[in-house]
């Protein structure tokens, strides 16, 4: 595995070391000392309710700080369509994350076009293959903050 995320002139595939249900797993069966660096950078597991099953479901995302919110990036690698993950959060915006062994309640927003070159900056300037991912495909990829329950414009 390489040191510290790539660039877009030396893109790869991520050497994946835990990917999906295990990433979960391991992130909680370990307090995130397992799993909370990917890669060489930080993720959380973001927990959001499916928005027609009512399920809940996990999933591991890298993330960027900004103030107090916790971004992340609906990019699924490029793909044409959002991820589930985002189109549960746009119909249910309350959710959970597991940043380490901390457990937060958070409100879900993407993040507006006014903004989103602000943060796209800050996300980028953690995982740079978002440019990446953005070339392959002409939908906007959304970033969306996760504002803790209580803070900012949380309610």
């Amino acid at each position: 595995m390489t040191e510290g995320p790539a660039t877009e002139a030396n893109y790869q595939q991520p050497n994946i070391d835990l990917l999906g249900a295990e990433h979960v797993r391991r992130y909680q069966e370990t307090g995130g000392e397992v799993g909370y660096i990917w890669n060489g950078v930080p993720s959380l597991l973001l927990t959001h309710t499916g928005r027609t099953s009512g399920k809940a479901y996990t999933t591991p995302l890298i993330f960027a700080r900004d103030g107090d919110d916790y971004l992340v990036v609906a990019s699924m690698g490029g793909a044409p369509m959002h991820p589930q993950w985002y189109l549960n959060l746009s119909a249910a915006p309350r959710a959970s994350i597991q940043v380490k062994a901390d457990s937060i309640d958070v409100v879900a927003r993407t993040v507006s076009e006014e903004d989103k070159d602000r943060a796209w900056a800050i996300v980028t300037s953690v995982w740079p293959n978002y440019d990446v991912y953005q070339s392959r495909t002409q939908r906007s990829i959304p970033v969306v903050a996760l504002t803790p329950v209580g803070s900012g414009e949380a309610g």
